[in-house]
């Protein structure tokens, strides 16, 4: 747990940082300044994780390449120094003493439960490994070779790897999911001014969306999957474009660098492209002023997020997008064959819907849904899931009556309500399994149910929520309290929880020694380079920075 502290300063420090440096950029291009320190953080996670994973293109992800961050760090910390000082004295005056002690309550649970609990199932199966991977070799040819999950290329790894501080400790830290719950956790502070305004605006139900989702991992951020870090962004970006709505916001760049973040979405987890339906409104603004130049900027910046991301994906599978077999534009030599993507995505879909079984996925949804639903969620889940079918009919009657009132004012909300409506259908009739889209169905449901009572004006419904909000309190303090206590003599109060061990067995394949499980197929992190079974390839050359290819 103190590791994790000592972990989450040199972090926090760094994208702190890197977002000032970011602003100050933002204010001379665009001028356009962050205000929130939260915005500040998240703007230098972006930076960070796209440094990362340029930096694994060169190579290994360590010492250097934090050295390297830490000298820009310092040059934003020279050049911004004014700056940073002001932002400082103005967090500080804008914190009470009540809110300080929430921070810093927040900031020990999330140590703690970062610090042990859960180790997901694919955390041992492959995002250990992956993060090995970039720590040691940054990436290789045809890494999805050796196992095909590898070529599920999150950006989360990359970042895992920058910020892992092996090179140090030799240990490998696994803090970021805990961080980005963190950082979440500071943005849904400000629920509170909702008692100083007396009634809830409808970036608030996002918030309390996001505070339900928080409560629901607690138990779970020690593992490094990158479900947890999309959800979370997912919740920041819709909750600052709310906030910018209702504060009536002019400036596009607000906007715009919003959608930037939600390109960083994308390159965490595939399935969040949707959000980018987002761009909408500032493309048109910026189309209707013609301002050229400025598109031009933020396509670059886009691109700059994306690049890296689909350069490792291609280095890592031999694809553009993995598994996307329809967008074949390479020919090398390590390019993982289309029938195996096909089988793997099939097996993700198949597994999402409760099929369980690859020969079965044409089943109609008029049969796999009600069986998925039936069987995979919980008394909860089933009633959230029914709340979106519902609000997805709500939410087109009222499409329909705004257009024919021509209420042209709510085109912006209803923008938001499409983005994360669509993302909730994409994800419901793709792979449905609750932890690749809690907020699409969290948001979906508690922003129309928001939008309902703010656009009828039923205020004293507000009350019922407030009691509610409480009541979920109360009854969340009694598992956490439960969980807290259960785990309080693990011994994990200096160092975090390790990744599983398994018992593994060796085999070689060009004098080089690989593992593999003896039994099931989870491999950990220690044993390296693993899978889960005896891979039929071949080095590309000599050593592992070389890559692989299918055995000749």
């Amino acid at each position: 747990m103190l590791m994790i502290l000592v972990n989450w300063l040199y972090t926090g420090t760094t994208v702190f940082l890197l977002g000032c440096g970011f602003s100050a950029f933002s204010v001379k291009i665009f001028h356009y300044k962050l205000k929130r320190t939260d915005s500040l953080l998240m703007a230098g996670l972006v930076l960070a994780t796209v440094y990362a994973q340029f930096y694994s293109l060169l190579g290994s992800v360590s010492l250097i390449a934090n050295l390297l961050l830490v000298g820009a760090c310092l040059i934003c910390l020279i050049a911004c120094r004014k700056d940073i000082l002001l932002i400082l004295r103005e967090g500080v005056a804008s914190y009470g003493p009540i809110k300080w002690i929430i921070v810093i309550l927040l900031i020990s649970m999330w140590a703690f439960f970062t610090s042990r609990g859960y180790i997901h199932y694919d955390s041992d199966l492959y995002h250990g490994q992956s993060i090995r991977w970039i720590e040691e070799y940054g990436v290789v040819p045809g890494l999805g070779h050796l196992h095909e999950r590898f070529a599920y290329n999150s950006s989360f790894f990359a970042v895992s790897a920058l910020f892992s501080m092996k090179f140090l400790l030799g240990e490998s830290l696994h803090s970021m999911s805990g961080f980005f719950a963190l950082l979440l956790s500071i943005t849904t502070l400000d629920i509170t001014k909702s008692w100083k305004r007396k009634k809830f605006i409808l970036s608030d139900y996002a918030r309390v969306g996001a505070i339900y989702y928080l409560t629901t991992i607690f138990d779970e951020v020690v593992s490094p999957a990158s479900d947890y870090s999309i959800m979370c962004v997912v919740f920041f970006i819709i909750i600052k474009w709310l906030d910018l709505l209702l504060e009536e916001e002019k400036e596009i760049a607000s906007y715009a660098l919003l959608c930037v973040v939600g390109v960083y979405a994308l390159t965490l987890k595939l399935t969040a492209g949707l959000v980018l339906l987002l761009l909408i409104k500032p493309a048109y603004l910026l189309i209707k002023e013609k301002r050229v130049r400025e598109i031009i900027l933020y396509l670059c910046m886009g691109l700059a997020v994306a690049i890296p991301w689909f350069a490792r994906t291609v280095v890592i599978s031999g694809w553009l997008v993995y598994p996307l077999p329809s967008l074949d534009l390479f020919s090398f030599d390590w390019e993982m064959s289309a029938e195996l993507m096909e089988i793997d995505a099939a097996q993700i879909s198949a597994w999402g819907r409760a099929l369980y079984n690859v020969g079965l996925l044409d089943t109609p949804a008029s049969v796999w849904i009600p069986n998925w639903f039936r069987t995979t969620l919980s008394g909860t889940e089933k009633l959230l899931i029914l709340g979106c079918v519902g609000c997805i009919g709500v939410y087109l009657l009222g499409l329909v009556w705004m257009f024919v009132k021509k209420q042209w004012k709510h085109l912006d909300m209803a923008l938001v309500l499409l983005t994360v409506i669509s993302s909730y259908l994409f994800w419901q009739m793709s792979a449905p399994l609750m932890r690749y889209g809690y907020a699409y169905v969290l948001l979906t449901d508690f922003l129309v149910m928001g939008w309902i009572v703010i656009r009828l004006g039923w205020n004293k419904l507000e009350n019922i929520l407030y009691g509610m909000l409480l009541l979920y309190g109360v009854y969340k303090l009694y598992p956490t309290g439960v969980y807290c206590y259960a785990y309080r003599n693990e011994p994990y109060y200096m160092w975090q929880q390790d990744y599983g061990t398994y018992e593994l067995e060796s085999y070689e394949i060009q004098g080089v020694t690989f593992y593999k499980p003896v039994y099931g197929d989870r491999t950990g992190y220690d044993y390296f380079p693993a899978g889960p079974v005896k891979a039929d390839i071949e080095l590309r050359g000599e050593g592992l920075e070389d890559g692989f290819r299918p055995k000749q």
